[in-house]
């Protein structure tokens, strides 16, 4: 562990991870204020892409308000400092949309996979290489799968050329005793940084990523307010004010910090970001925290509730990209329920 801190580098999530908590509704000027606020408070990176990852704006994912690349633009003019990056899914996104956010002047990509598909990344992950961006593994779901499994996948995108591999806590659903043991393997078996990504559904975000720090992380996500999926990211105003009372030395003003997150993005968010059911049942279930929303509609569809859906899609262990499977999963659990109560 490095107690100075100099080596751990933030990258703020609210504009791409936030993008689910607001639909992907994110106007330019809003994204425009937001870069300001976090490049004048000394941010690493700013992740901004549809929640989704590029190429997301679509009816399955849902529609972006403003195209990403106008946003990826903006990002850049406002950023004096901080390097933009954004988020890639193989199938969701493909080598155009990345050399078109390189183009726009994005510096960093990561490059996320289901834990046990990284196999997926090459060509992305090289082509980043290629265009002389920062190109980052992402492993989404990593409760999902053994630790071993986890550690032969990052070494797959080792080898394909990735800088840093994330344990990525898509469904927040990982405990601090069990980010320690995955850091820790990836950290001994890697010659490359690992980073890691949480999310709050367990209201463990924080505790989760100081023990991710300790084993040796060096790339770490906040999102500012938690906006984010679900209950949202690490709070990351929250992290740096802990961080700053352990002895971390990180170059980022925590006042502006505290500062921006009330009054530039607290008045973005439709709704408190707190740990409400859904968000909870995702944590418990295991499931995709951008599936919270989408499960939500259908619940609505159908007259059932929410967290019935959820917890069949923790039991199907489905994985980002198969929200297409929501509708028919609720409209069977509406027949059975209908059933069942005739009965």
């Amino acid at each position: 562990m490095n107690q100075s801190g100099k080596d751990i580098k933030i990258t703020e999530v609210c504009l791409r991870d936030g993008s689910h908590a607001v639909a992907h509704q994110f106007t330019e000027q809003q994204v425009r204020n937001v870069i300001r606020a976090l490049d004048e408070a000394g941010m690493h990176y700013i992740e901004v892409s549809h929640g989704d990852g590029l190429g997301g704006s679509t009816i399955q994912y849902g529609r972006s308000l403003v195209d990403e690349m106008k946003l990826i633009e903006a990002a850049v003019e406002e950023a004096k400092q901080s390097k933009i990056a954004v988020l890639l899914l193989p199938g969701i996104g493909t080598v155009h949309e990345l050399k078109e956010a390189c183009k726009c002047g994005a510096k960093l990509v990561r490059v996320a996979t289901h834990v046990t598909e990284a196999d997926v990344s090459a060509q992305h992950i090289n082509m980043a290489r290629e265009l002389g961006m920062e190109a980052l593994g992402f492993l989404m779901m990593a409760h999902s799968a053994p630790v071993e499994v986890l550690v032969e996948q990052a070494k797959l995108m080792e080898s394909y050329g990735a800088e840093a591999v994330y344990v990525t806590d898509s469904a927040g659903a990982l405990l601090p005793h069990e980010v320690r043991e995955r850091v820790k393997a990836l950290r001994d078996n890697l010659d490359i940084e690992v980073g890691f990504h949480g999310h709050n559904n367990l209201s463990v975000a924080v505790a989760n990523t100081l023990a991710a720090i300790e084993e040796g992380a060096t790339r770490i996500d906040g999102s500012v307010r938690c906006l984010g999926a679900g209950a949202g990211n690490t709070q990351t105003e929250v992290l740096l004010a802990v961080m700053d009372r352990m002895g971390y030395v990180i170059d980022i003003d925590l006042y502006k910090m505290m500062d921006l997150a009330e009054d530039v993005v607290g008045p973005l968010i439709p709704g408190s970001q707190e740990i409400k059911k859904g968000s909870l049942v995702l944590g418990y279930a295991g499931v995709y925290s951008s599936f919270l929303l989408h499960a939500e509609r259908a619940a609505r569809k159908f007259g059932i509730d929410p967290r019935d859906i959820l917890i069949e899609l923790g039991k199907m262990k489905v994985v980002g990209g198969q929200e297409d499977m929501i509708l028919d999963l609720a409209a069977n659990l509406a027949k059975k329920q209908t059933v069942e109560a005739g009965t």
